[in-house]
C-alpha cells in the first residue's frame, strides 16, 4: 500500500519524534510530507506509533492512500534534489 502522509505539529519535540518515526518507514519528500510503501502490518505499526506520539487535540496527521493507478498520475514540477541522474535516492 502506498501512502502520502502529512503532519502539522506545533510542538518541536513531538514534531521531531513524529518526523523520526515517519523517516524509519518512508521517504521524506517535503517539509512535513512523506511517501511510504507499507505492508499492512507496517501500516498498523506506524499508525500505532504515531498515535502514541501525537496529541489529537493539537496535532493533525493525514494518511492519503494511493492506488497504483493514482500513483502513476502524480505530477511533479521541479527536480527532487535527493535523486541522482538515474533516479536513485541519495541521503
Amino acid at each position: 500500500m502506498f501512502f502520502v502522509i502529512s503532519y502539522d505539529v506545533s510542538d518541536d519535540k513531538r514534531r521531531t519524534q513524529i518526523h523520526k518515526a515517519l523517516k524509519s518507514f518512508g521517504l521524506w519528500v517535503q517539509y512535513s510530507l512523506f511517501e511510504c510503501e507499507l505492508s499492512k502490518s507496517d501500516y498498523v505499526r506506524l499508525r500505532e506509533r504515531l498515535e502514541a506520539l501525537s496529541k489529537p487535540e493539537e496535532d493533525n496527521l493525514r494518511f492519503y492512500k494511493l492506488c497504483q493507478v493514482c500513483q502513476e498520475t502524480v505530477e511533479r514540477i521541479g527536480e527532487d534534489p535527493r535523486l541522482d541522474e538515474f533516479g536513485i535516492f541519495i541521503e
